[in-house]
């Protein structure tokens, strides 16, 4: 990783405007896991990263409809088969968890970094995905000494009630054994 740049090697960057400048970037100490697949349940395909840079057509497919106008992101997508996408770079804000809170503290993008997994709740994910994502982590608890291992969330974890993701399919005993390698 290189912490100038903010940009983790070798993920492709595709940059957005859906992030902005943390208010203070010191203090990056919550790692948040989240799934996302366009359309629902169905992977592979651009439409992940035009969501998250505000190109999606909604009349691409019924779903698109509502969500073509959001302005979301994530820091990084793990695909399927592994291969890692970079939307915003990690000293940036990206806008992932909308309003949440952890630890008791709220606005989690103000200090999280998010990770998408192409998935959904209830199908599971492939192992190349939890490799990589372990992999990833590593690096960054290496990089951002705040977050520890008690600081790796789900998004349902910091937005109970309004978030499922990663959900019930998402291994977190594989994830927390790969991580420890």
């Amino acid at each position: 990783m290189n912490l100038s740049t903010g940009l983790i090697q070798p993920a492709r960057f595709v940059p957005t405007e859906h992030c902005d400048e943390r208010e203070f970037s010191g203090d990056i100490s919550l790692l948040v896991i989240h799934n996302i697949s366009l359309p629902p349940k169905q992977f592979g395909g651009p439409y992940i990263d035009q969501l998250f840079t505000g190109t999606l057509n909604p009349s691409d497919h019924p779903y698109f409809e509502d969500i073509a106008a959001l302005r979301v992101s994530s820091h990084l997508l793990i695909r399927r088969n592994g291969d890692v996408v970079q939307y915003v770079p990690f000293h940036k804000r990206a806008w992932h968890a909308g309003v949440s809170s952890f630890d008791g503290r709220d606005k989690c993008n103000d200090y999280s970094i998010g990770i998408e997994l192409e998935g959904a709740d209830d199908i599971p994910y492939e192992e190349m995905q939890y490799q990589t994502l372990a992999k990833i982590t590593r690096v960054i608890l290496k990089a951002y000494p705040q977050i520890t291992a008690e600081r790796i969330a789900g998004h349902s974890d910091i937005a109970p009630g309004r978030k499922t993701d990663p959900g019930p399919a998402f291994d977190w005993d594989n994830f927390r054994t790969l991580n420890e390698a």
